[in-house]
């Protein structure tokens, strides 16, 4: 399915394009942001060969993930980026990242409600999880207010930042 374009109630999700090299930049080269992440600060190289990356598989079928810009309605610019990656069993690995100047506007929560709906609704998945650093309680709120449960801890989940991190492991299941 190419092109996506989902609208929620405060963002719109499109596909990436090249030209949103500058903009994703400024989400995921901010270590405001990559501390919550399951990587560290990407430099223009790595985000340059990222977005590449995203727009090539974006074309494939059939499609393994879906990862989006999240932007506003009265603007096409990039303030952050949404994924649903496939996996097995009609299951997915939800995750998002938004602009650090951005936070606190209910941006995380509509994009990944957004991309939730969709994934229910038009890819038929049965399961969504999201991979969370217990620290991270603003992400944990996101999750909780959309019906995630919590499943329990995932030890040394990821290597970031200079060392292994913890992961607290929510889902949701479609009713």
């Amino acid at each position: 399915m190419y092109p996506v374009r989902l609208v929620g109630e405060k963002v719109v999700l499109r596909e990436f394009r090249l030209d949103d090299e500058d903009a994703l930049l400024e989400v995921i080269g901010d270590d405001r942001v990559t501390v919550w992440l399951s990587h560290d600060s990407r430099s223009r190289d790595e985000v340059q060969a990222m977005l590449g990356g995203i727009v090539e598989r974006a074309r494939q079928e059939p499609r393994t993930e879906y990862a989006l810009a999240v932007t506003l309605p009265d603007s096409d610019r990039l303030i952050g980026l949404a994924r649903l990656g496939l996996g097995v069993h009609q299951g997915a690995k939800l995750g998002y990242a938004i602009r650090a100047d951005e936070w606190g506007k209910g941006y995380a929560t509509d994009a990944a409600r957004t991309l939730v709906d969709f994934g229910f609704g038009q890819l038929r998945l049965h399961r969504i999880t999201a991979a969370i650093g217990p620290d991270n309680a603003a992400s944990m709120t996101v999750v909780e207010r959309l019906g995630f449960a919590c499943e329990g801890q995932l030890r040394d989940h990821v290597f970031t930042n200079g060392a292994w991190r913890d992961s607290r492991l929510f889902s949701i299941l479609h009713t």
